[in-house]
């Protein structure tokens, strides 16, 4: 980690540090977790870590920790993401819902695609040309 990073965090209040550690960690579960186990078990693992970030995180917040702890963890893509997303989210008292996609691509290879949607707003997953292309799978439940 660069010096400027560790002295950015520092610089931070408080609070914003600690939603930073708790996104960094509940991350890199969700990527091993998501690397070693089926997906049931990794999310259910990922929705139950301890603690809960306050209430008073908004999504746009969770969202921008989790971007930030992305750059830190190897292979943290959109589904170890999602699910740090959804964890975060839920245990702070906000709605949110896991939505997963598939698509064909020019190789004609499928590509599966996971974001988080909270108060009508896409948190973590939005991609630059959209996911009209995904074919949306059911809703997960939220249990």
């Amino acid at each position: 980690m660069e010096r400027s990073a560790v002295r950015k965090f520092f610089q931070l209040p408080m609070p914003e540090r600690a939603l930073l550690v708790r996104a960094f960690f509940t991350l890199v579960v969700a990527r091993v977790s998501t690397w070693v186990l089926p997906f049931r078990v990794a999310r259910k693992l990922v929705k139950s870590a301890p603690g809960a970030p306050r209430p008073e995180y908004n999504h746009e917040r969770i969202r921008w920790a989790i971007q930030v702890s992305e750059r830190f963890v190897p292979s943290a893509t959109c589904l170890p993401q999602a699910l740090t997303a959804e964890s975060l989210l839920t245990r702070a008292g906000h709605q949110a819902q896991l939505h997963l996609g598939v698509r064909k691509n020019a190789r004609g290879r499928i590509d599966a695609h996971a974001w988080v949607v909270c108060e009508g707003a896409i948190v973590i997953g939005d991609l630059p040309e959209g996911l009209r292309h995904y074919t949306h799978l059911p809703p997960l439940p939220n249990d």
